[in-house]
């Protein structure tokens, strides 16, 4: 579920370093990279895709 546009958006949503939610296809995106060789060097790592909520 995405609340963009909901009530919490717009109390959480300005507090982000992007200003708003996510979209599905951008965790999509994060989660290819790792599924992909090029990846295979990262390990043990911390990822946060949280759109600088937590920066």
């Amino acid at each position: 579920m995405n609340p963009d546009g909901g009530p919490v958006s717009k109390i959480v949503g300005p507090g982000m370093a992007v200003g708003r939610y996510g979209q599905p296809a951008e965790i999509a995106s994060l989660v290819a990279y790792l599924a992909r060789p090029e990846a295979g060097f990262v390990t043990g790592a911390d990822i946060v895709a949280d759109g600088g909520f937590t920066a």
